[in-house]
């Protein structure tokens, strides 16, 4: 169905992404090496500080991210997932939750990761305030989502060839989030010290048809409300495929563009910036040139 003005945050059909992750705990290890790859780049971030955790939430790790928290030493790890199937991956007990739900009480973590796990969030402001009610004064959230450009040549290839199929374009590939929004988005949801920057991992595939099996294997297939509900028309994918800009004799090279986004629930310890006027030595005096007013500075 799609969204209404009645509810205008409502992007993605959850129950439809839960359902697709169900089906992927089966397949999931097939893109192992591309979620081992995106984790190992986040939890590096870990050997930036030297905060030591003790209490960690893995949001949406798919198996791959609470081992990895475990083998740093954390005692204990929740492992969470909107599918079920998909948090006992992770080994030892596990919760299916609702990222925009969070069942924890205030403070029960001092760390939480959320590695390619909040792009199918339908309110990304509100589900960042909860992880950080979550964390305890000074704990640490670390996250990556798919950026903008992530699959933009398929996004184009299958536009294009449903306007020509059809005449009308359906959306097939999700949003994805800009990097300069992020930092804002964690401000905004009381998180100190935000931090937010890009990269990108690239990825090869000997063929199109097996990018679209990774998608598939890792419940990545298309989930938003405002798509098309008929079947598509037989000929878009191959035509769609055969059109990909990046498509050769090596394959395709598709890039996933990672945003990561690092915050820390307030803590008095933490530093501040100066308040206006409190300075007490001269910006002059510190680089050893001669204090002017404004009117000599323009020749007056």
């Amino acid at each position: 169905m799609p969204t209404t003005a009645a509810d205008p945050m409502r992007i993605f059909d959850r129950r439809l992404v839960r359902l697709r992750r169900e089906r992927a705990a089966a397949t999931v290890g097939r893109v192992a090496p591309v979620l081992d790859a995106a984790a190992d780049r986040l939890l590096d971030r870990l050997d930036d500080t030297t905060r030591r955790f003790s209490r960690a939430l893995d949001l949406g790790g798919r198996g791959v991210v609470a081992p990895r928290l475990r083998a740093r030493g954390i005692g204990f790890v929740v492992p969470m997932d909107l599918s079920g199937r998909m948090a006992a991956l992770s080994g030892g007990p596990a919760l299916a939750g609702d990222e925009e739900w969070l069942p924890f009480a205030p403070e029960s973590f001092d760390l939480v990761v959320a590695n390619l796990a909040l792009h199918w969030v339908n309110d990304l402001p509100g589900a960042l305030v909860q992880v950080r009610r979550c964390l305890r004064p000074d704990g640490l959230f670390l996250a990556s989502l798919p950026g903008l450009g992530t699959l933009g040549p398929l996004r184009e290839a299958l536009a294009s060839a449903e306007t020509e199929l059809r005449g009308g374009v359906s959306p097939r590939v999700s949003p994805f989030p800009e990097l300069q929004d992020m930092a804002a988005l964690l401000q905004r949801a009381g998180f100190a010290l935000p931090v937010a920057d890009a990269e990108e991992l690239p990825l090869a595939y000997r063929t199109p048809a097996a990018l679209l099996a990774d998608l598939r294997d890792a419940g990545e297939t298309n989930a938003v409300l405002a798509r098309d509900g008929r079947p598509p028309p037989r000929a878009l994918l191959p035509m769609a495929l055969g059109n990909l800009p990046d498509a050769g004799p090596e394959g395709v090279r598709p890039v996933l563009r990672l945003l990561t986004i690092t915050g820390w629930a307030p803590h008095e310890s933490q530093s501040k910036p100066a308040r206006p006027g409190s300075a007490t030595a001269r910006l002059a005096d510190a680089l050893g040139v001669e204090e002017r007013s404004a009117g000599e500075r323009a020749g007056r």
